[in-house]
């Protein structure tokens, strides 16, 4: 698995388009509050061009590519932390998540109201952010109020958060002990995920709702996206190859697909890089953390690997690609041994050798 997102928004927004536009899993869609009750799950493969080259150096073996995970959620209305619409509900499903994509309407349609009092921009983007915010405090609370006396650390650390929440202060901009930030797992704070902005827009999408959401994110320190989710939307019922698909979005002034766009942006906020594997029957994509050791991936693939580590043989794939030849590229000497304190690089291709 690469990563796991949850949409969220305001109801009408345009999230189960956007969410059928990246995973193809047919969301029901109506113009109508809250059309969507449960959370939908969709798994898509992340595109992967060195994955791809890769696999034709070995074409024997089966390819398999990382993958993400995407959830679509019941809209948040305002008095969601405590419970209003299916507030309770969506909060839940979306604390397992890794990354948080606040979906923002943009978009002009007759036959889709708006939630009432927030039709701007600024109202849409300032209920969600006081919803995640608010049930972020209820449960510091209640986390602090089962803290033991001599555990002063946490103490100090729950009180602080507790009083930037109320100012509105999101969780994510705090720094962390390892200590701390292990209990914090305990909570899964929502303000603790990193957000990302998307502008679902139709048509000659209103200027002053472009800008007020890049503007939030730039507040945010994170990134925002222009997606068209009708247009994306359609590009997916039509069943076209990637070549067809790619001339269709083009037609529309896209170089690129609203879903290579997501994976990319996920992967700097996350500070997640992928490495490769060929041994076995498989070529396949793996994801972790920047700065994982070589050690830690092993353990990503397996905990034999890990508990019976000796070194990792480790070369970049883009040399590997221009070698073209697996075996020739180790005969060559281009595979270099590394120990388990080694950091995987982005596009690394790591053959794991151990005991067992």
């Amino acid at each position: 698995m690469g990563f796991s997102c949850g949409f969220l928004g305001l109801p009408n927004v345009g999230k189960s388009t956007l969410f059928n536009a990246l995973s193809a899993a047919g969301a029901e869609v109506e113009g109508y509050p809250f059309c969507t009750t449960e959370a939908q799950i969709g798994t898509v493969k992340v595109p992967d061009e060195k994955l791809d080259g890769l696999a034709k150096l070995l074409p024997e073996k089966e390819k398999v590519y990382t993958q993400i995970e995407f959830y679509d959620l019941a809209g948040l209305v305002e008095g969601a932390h405590h419970g209003e619409g299916l507030g309770n509900q969506f909060l839940s499903e979306i604390r397992g998540v890794d990354a948080l994509i606040h979906v923002v309407r943009c978009f002009k349609n007759s036959d889709v109201p708006f939630e009432e009092g927030n039709s701007s921009p600024k109202e849409n983007i300032e209920t969600i952010k006081s919803e995640l915010l608010l049930k972020d405090l209820e449960t510091v609370e209640k986390r602090l109020s089962s803290l033991d006396r001599e555990e002063d650390q946490l103490k100090e650390m729950y009180q602080e958060l507790k009083e930037d929440l109320e100012a509105g202060i999101p969780i994510r901009d705090h720094e962390f002990t390892p200590y701390e930030r292990e209990d914090l797992k305990s909570i899964s704070p929502l303000t603790g995920k990193p957000v990302l902005y998307v502008a679902n827009v139709g048509e000659n999408p209103p200027e002053e709702c472009l800008k007020t959401v890049e503007s939030y994110a730039r507040e945010d320190e994170t990134e925002d996206l222009v997606i068209n989710g009708e247009i994306e939307s359609e590009v997916r019922e039509l069943d076209l190859s990637e070549d067809e698909q790619a001339e269709y979005l083009q037609e529309w002034g896209l170089e690129e697909s609203a879903l290579d766009r997501l994976v990319r942006t996920g992967y700097e906020l996350l500070n997640l890089v992928t490495f490769y594997t060929t041994d076995g029957p498989e070529v396949r994509a793996w994801t972790i953390p920047e700065g994982s050791t070589a050690l830690e991936a092993a353990g990503k693939i397996h905990s034999d690997f890990a508990d019976n580590f000796i070194y990792a043989e480790v070369v970049s794939i883009d040399e590997l690609l221009s070698h073209g030849d697996m075996e020739g590229a180790r005969e060559d000497g281009l595979l270099n041994r590394r120990g388990e304190d080694y950091e995987i690089k982005d596009g690394d291709v790591v053959h794991f050798v151990s005991s067992r």
